[in-house]
């Protein structure tokens, strides 16, 4: 395990105020940092687990406390494998959060090269900042003024996990794969698997106003407030309300022409009706009929009865007497 301390004057632990107070992390993640913050420079380097044993931090409480301090910076590893095939785990702990940058620059050579106490400052004597653009928190909580700085608010328990049915289900889903994802990008946006359960219902309303994955995350990324995030579930519940896009305006339907009433026909003849498409008083097929009387000076016959050699022969002007049999 690879350790990283601002080394005290004397000896005792000098913790900040960070991390005592950090409303995120619990109590056994407090105590197994300020533990391994306080070792004397002598001490072999152990795995965390270890250490965690002789604080009484076992099991399910430990896997807890760790997932918590790497979470938010404190505690990075990295899985190596060596020459004869065996996977070493390097561990750094670090009283500040650092990024993963930070860290690399830090782990600088691997341990079979340099050992952890010439390659890593330890406690003892004040050593210079080996990491790049980093600065420790200034404590100012000493200090009087008219506005003392807010106190984080007392955590809650998780609003109950969302119920939907099978048609809803796929969304919750998508939005939950979203805020979860976003801790890859900015670790300050961390969330749990009942955190992001929660607010998948005010995320699903993004997606259904036709947003993708994409637009959700990026909407959720952008804009970084200024003086970071301390709550990720308030932060995020915060602008998935607040920056919901309009719902979209749906075209209204085309309005499709009423159909003409039936009106009866004027014609003489068995009264019937008919659905006009204009002003017209008579239907078409009498108006086709008075028209064929007023053309050849006869009634028009009924096309039903005319053969068919005689509709041809009338067409073509040709007689309809049948061929002479050879």
């Amino acid at each position: 395990m690879l350790r990283h301390v601002i080394a005290p004057s004397r000896r005792f632990t000098k913790a900040s105020h960070d991390v005592v107070r950090h409303p995120r992390l619990s109590s056994d993640a407090k105590i197994l940092l300020l533990y391994v913050q306080g070792l004397p420079e002598e001490t072999p380097c152990k795995p965390l687990s270890e250490l965690a044993q002789k604080l009484g931090i076992k099991g399910r409480a430990y896997q807890k406390a760790k997932e918590q301090l790497v979470a938010h910076g404190y505690i990075h590893e990295w899985r190596t494998q060596g020459g004869r095939g065996r996977w070493i785990t390097e561990q750094l702990v670090a009283n500040n959060p650092l990024t993963s940058e930070q860290a690399e620059h830090l782990r600088g050579a691997p341990p079979a090269a340099l050992p952890p106490s010439a390659q890593f400052p330890t406690v003892g004597e004040p050593t210079a900042r080996r990491v790049g653009g980093y600065e420790p928190v200034e404590d100012h909580s000493d200090k009087t003024t008219p506005h003392p700085p807010s106190e984080a608010g007392p955590t809650t328990e998780p609003d109950p996990e969302p119920t939907a049915g099978p048609a809803d289900s796929l969304q919750l889903a998508r939005a939950e794969r979203v805020l979860l994802s976003l801790r890859h990008t900015r670790r300050e946006l961390h969330l749990g698997i009942r955190e992001a359960r929660a607010l998948a219902v005010e995320a699903v309303k993004w997606l259904e106003r036709g947003l993708s994955e994409s637009d959700l995350r990026q909407a959720l990324l952008a804009e970084r407030p200024e003086g970071g995030v301390r709550s990720a579930v308030g932060f995020l519940r915060y602008r998935l309300i607040q920056k919901l896009p309009e719902a979209p305006v749906l075209p209204s339907p085309p309005q499709l022409p009423s159909a003409a009433a039936l009106v009866v026909c004027s014609s003489p003849g068995e009264e019937h009706v008919f659905r006009p498409l204009g002003d017209e008083t008579e239907c078409a097929p009498c108006r086709q009929s008075a028209a064929y009387a007023t053309f050849y000076g006869t009634p028009a016959p009924d096309p039903d009865h005319i053969p068919w050699r005689e509709r041809f022969a009338k067409i073509n002007g040709t007689s309809a007497a049948l061929p002479a049999e050879g």
